[in-house]
């Protein structure tokens, strides 16, 4: 199993990874992981393209999540499944409103929350964003990948027995 997810934040994606490892165990990259540095700046879409290629490299089966189209393009020739999660803004928002403590993304539940709000509104954002992390990029890049693909434009309590259905 080689598979990318590639959605707007509270999309699933890391829901969905989660479930489709248990079903099915595999390394799994979160892109948040690459893309930032330790002080939270973005680091040069090449050294995260690297380290990813890196990871794939390490592994025979993976799963790799993200919101990011600069990094996710270069990995779609190593994909053997490309995954769309576009569940639409409400259902997206809401996920982030229930999500659980990230520990690897905040030192605690209290600043995580701090954050929502912040959050929400670049959720809100998705269908009218121009950059790597809106719904118009993300769209090219699913279109045009010519490998296999599947998008779920609503959650899919067993999306994951889906996937691995189709063998991967």
């Amino acid at each position: 199993m080689k598979v990318i997810l590639l959605g707007n934040a509270g999309s699933g994606k890391t829901t969905l990874a989660k479930s489709l490892i248990e079903l099915h165990p595999s390394a799994r990259l979160s892109l948040d992981e690459v893309a930032f540095s330790e002080g939270a700046a973005r680091r040069q879409v090449e050294d995260s393209v690297a380290d990813a290629i890196s990871f794939i490299a390490e592994y025979d089966r993976w799963v790799i999540e993200g919101c990011y189209s600069s990094i996710v393009e270069p990995l779609l020739p190593h994909c053997q499944l490309l995954i769309f999660l576009n569940p639409g803004i409400e259902t997206c928002v809401a996920h982030c409103h229930s999500r659980p403590w990230e520990s690897e993304k905040f030192p605690s539940k209290a600043e995580q929350d701090a954050n929502i709000e912040n959050l929400v509104s670049w959720v809100r954002k998705y269908e009218i964003r121009i950059d790597e992390y809106g719904l118009e990029e993300h769209r090219r890049l699913f279109d045009s990948f010519q490998g296999r693909k599947m998008e779920f434009t609503k959650v899919v309590p067993d999306a994951a027995q889906q996937i691995i259905a189709v063998d991967v």
